[in-house]
């Protein structure tokens, strides 16, 4: 029996027989461990089984005729001269060879992959968490953003509470500036106001009960009212600038004075009641004061 080929040899390894010739044409017929590496490389592509179009001969793995070597024809050219005859014991050793050839690329193919499993799995953790890293730095970001608007805020609120007990302080100067010189010729303030009427105990703030702010309702001469809250440690003075800051043209355009008088019982204020803050002066949790003309003596 003469020896097997490359092509028989796969095929008797259970390669199909089209999928044998066109890895030994693709390899070059170079062997059969390098057509089993191809094999092994292209089994699962889908034009694996498609045929090629070239012609047979030692490309697809077996030897050629001697019609296609062109040669003479005679007793010295049959097929398989020279060469060493396997006996049945042999074809079976060979053959057993060849499996365990096959059996052999298949765990170094199966040792691959997992090898490539394992570092894509290394390369999805680390991206993961370089994802986590960078999303963290985003949120301390933000935090960090968010701190600095509201510091901003507060020093702006500050800022413009500031400007507020400024603006009031100037209005105290000037007024006592006006006033200062003309003391003789104008009546004073307390001369002009009601006696001291003792209010009623219902009109004391609460003693159980402290209040942070209040809610003052002002009445203009015009019928029309400006309602704001304050706090309640503010002076007299800040409800005093409020209302010539937002009164209406008829009442002198934010330049007279006025005079501030509280509802019930009528009390009319004196500039020394400005100082005071509108918790000692009785008008928490909420007060309703009314503006009038003050007019020069």
């Amino acid at each position: 029996m003469a020896e097997l080929t490359a092509l028989e040899s796969l095929i008797e390894m259970g390669f199909p027989k089209g999928r044998a010739e066109k890895a030994l044409a693709l390899t070059g017929n170079q062997g059969i461990e390098a057509a089993m590496d191809w094999l092994m490389e292209h089994e699962d592509d889908p034009d694996v089984d498609e045929p090629l179009a070239t012609p047979l001969g030692h490309v697809l793995g077996r030897e050629p005729t001697p019609s296609e070597q062109g040669g003479p024809k005679g007793p010295g050219s049959a097929v398989g001269e020279g060469k060493p005859v396997l006996t049945e014991e042999e074809r079976q050793e060979q053959t057993k060879r060849m499996l365990e050839l096959v059996a052999q690329k298949q765990r170094e193919r199966e040792e691959r992959e997992e090898r490539e499993a394992l570092e894509r799995e290394r390369q999805r953790r680390r991206q993961g968490q370089e994802l986590s890293a960078a999303r963290q730095r985003l949120q301390e970001d933000e935090m960090r953003r968010a701190a600095e608007e509201r510091k901003r805020e507060k020093a702006e609120e500050l800022e413009a509470r500031q400007r507020v007990r400024e603006k009031i302080e100037r209005d105290k100067v000037e007024r006592a500036k006006k006033y200062g010189g003309n003391v003789g010729s104008q009546p004073s303030p307390p001369a002009t106001e009601p006696g001291p009427v003792p209010s009623s105990p219902s009109r004391e703030p609460p003693t159980k009960r402290e209040y942070d702010q209040c809610r003052i309702q002002v009445r203009l001469p015009d019928g029309t009212s400006l309602t704001q809250t304050f706090r309640a440690r503010e002076q007299l003075a800040a409800v005093r600038l409020y209302v010539e800051l937002h009164r209406g043209e008829e009442l002198g355009g934010g330049q007279d004075p006025v005079q501030l008088l509280s509802g019930f019982p009528r009390r009319a204020f004196s500039e020394a009641d400005m100082e005071r803050p509108l918790q000692e002066l009785g008008l928490v949790p909420s007060a309703v004061l009314i503006v009038a003309k003050k007019c020069p003596g």
